[in-house]
């Protein structure tokens, strides 16, 4: 039985190649709406960020998702990565 292969994706902060289940996932959905997907089924496009707390501190830092969504983040965004931040 062949083994099944595992989705990975590159996180925003650090660019490294993660299994896609280990990221936080950050979508921009057709309505422009920007906000962390918690169950990675909404449909938009989605920035991942590795579940650490350098990462998620360097993107809120540089303000990344402004530069990949190629819009303005509502400051909301970046409150809600910092919660996730201590709570890791």
């Amino acid at each position: 039985m062949p083994t099944k292969k595992i989705p990975m994706r590159m996180c925003l902060s650090c660019r490294e190649m993660t299994p896609k289940k280990q990221l936080l996932r950050i979508v921009k959905n057709a309505e422009g709406d920007i906000f962390v997907d918690d169950t990675f089924k909404a449909n938009g496009r989605g920035a991942y960020l590795c579940k650490s707390k350098e990462c998620i501190q360097k993107c809120i830092k540089q303000k990344m998702l402004n530069k990949q969504f190629e819009c303005a983040v509502d400051a909301g965004v970046y409150e809600a990565l910092e919660k996730i931040a201590n709570e890791l």
